[in-house]
């Protein structure tokens, strides 16, 4: 499991301890609670301790990017300490943005219908991201703001790119070790599996062993490059045998692989604006490519996981130990919303707007315990507080109850943990 953060007596930073050791210190009186999730000690009779360096590594991802933390413990090597998958919530964020273009819209049209519309008047600042891709850059550098305050890291290292694109098609960037070595394999098969959907292009078949084929076979005069490149099960490369794609019944194939990425292109724009973030704290920063991490993870055995990719990241990514690490999942879900009032369906107010932000000193998204005395649900209950009710009627874990029988943990900070 993820290693306790420690916390000095002054609020320093110091090494990540064993959860073990952490319930030994609680019990002792030496270390109290700091902070719930993720969770924290801090230190009675300690002002200073010995510190190991501490990598920060991240594999962003369009929905959820792998976090590690991996220390360089003497004769242990490069240990991971802490894996984290943050979920991001780019599609919530677009779905609300379109319903408050609507409502806008629509009030607009029954107020100023002969109003000209002001909507491309405003230019977009250099390096502008869509509000669903900054959250991501927003979560990512959240996290690195706190954990920098409960672990000693001295060095961040970022895949800031899923496949380099550049070094397959011009070997001169990066040197022939692109193109001949054992790294152009992974670089290629990763640029392959995001565009073809991780499936044969033929039968369509998931989760199936699949091989790069050609589309044009090179009998045929087809060449290398990734315009002529597929993926397709060993079934379906046998039978296509020496016929074209279009020979072999599949003439849209030839188009849909010169067709561009527009979804990767849109991660790859947050995947270098969050390594340039990163970069932006001070801390020494390293970029790597997305056919590294993969060599590396298939090279130790590892499964794929978001966190797990994350820790092998860079070239301390060769050799890093787990340790039995289970990630900590978190969600973001943000601090509420702005609308005042909600609305029907054409628009109108309904209701009245609320009048107090925290009833009873408590807030959606608090993490809390509930009591429940008797009843169907009687018993101790912790977690995310869902929603509140000016009468004083909670919901936690689908149990409904008053906020007498409430006790706050933690405040909501726009996370929820798992």
């Amino acid at each position: 499991m993820n290693r306790v953060f420690v916390l000095s007596s002054t609020k320093k930073p110091l090494m990540p301890c064993h959860p073990a050791r952490a319930r030994e210190l609680l019990s002792a009186g030496r270390a109290a609670v700091y902070r719930a999730a993720p969770f924290t000690i801090i230190l009675q009779d300690r002002v200073e301790g010995n510190v190991q360096p501490i990598e920060f590594k991240v594999d962003p991802g369009s929905k959820t990017t792998g976090i590690a933390l991996v220390g360089d413990l003497p004769q242990q090597g490069n240990v991971v300490l802490v894996g984290i998958n943050l979920q991001h919530r780019g599609d919530t964020i677009r779905k609300r943005l379109t319903d408050r273009r609507a409502l806008r819209r629509g009030r607009r049209h029954r107020k100023t219908p002969y109003r000209a519309a002001r909507c491309n008047n405003r230019p977009r600042p250099q390096g502008w991201l869509a509000p669903s891709l900054q959250s991501r850059v927003a979560n990512v550098f959240t996290w690195l703001a706190r954990l920098v305050k409960r672990a000693p890291v001295t060095a961040c290292q970022v895949e800031t790119a899923r496949f380099d694109t550049q070094a397959m098609q011009h070997p001169e960037i990066s040197g022939v070790e692109y193109q001949q070595g054992e790294l152009a394999g992974y670089e290629v098969r990763e640029y392959l599996l995001e565009k073809w959907h991780r499936c044969c292009a033929y039968c369509g078949k998931e989760d199936v062993p699949l091989e790069i084929e050609h589309l044009t076979p090179r009998s045929r005069g087809g060449s290398n490059r990734v315009s002529n490149l597929t993926l397709a099960c060993r079934p379906c490369n046998q039978k296509k045998g020496n016929r074209t794609a279009a020979e072999f019944g599949y003439p849209e194939l030839q188009t849909k692989a010169k067709a561009p990425l527009k979804d990767a292109a849109a991660v790859n724009a947050a995947r270098y604006a969050i390594g340039n973030a990163i970069r932006a704290t001070g801390l020494p920063t390293s970029f790597w490519s997305g056919g590294r991490t993969k060599r590396n993870r298939i090279a130790q055995g590892y499964q794929k996981d978001h966190w797990i990719d994350a820790a092998c990241v860079g070239a301390s990514g060769e050799s890093v130990f787990l340790n039995g690490v289970k990630p900590l999942t978190i969600t973001a879900r943000g601090h509420g919303h702005r609308q005042v009032v909600r609305t029907d369906r054409y628009g109108f107010p309904r209701g009245a707007p609320g009048r107090v932000k925290r009833p009873y000193d408590f807030q959606t998204g608090d993490i809390a315990k509930l009591c429940v005395p008797k009843g169907k649900y009687a018993g101790t209950h912790f977690g995310r507080i869902a929603g509140i009710r000016a009468d004083g009627r909670f919901d936690l874990n689908k149990i409904t109850s008053r906020w007498v029988n409430f006790t706050l943990i933690q405040r909501g900070d726009g996370y929820a943990y798992a």
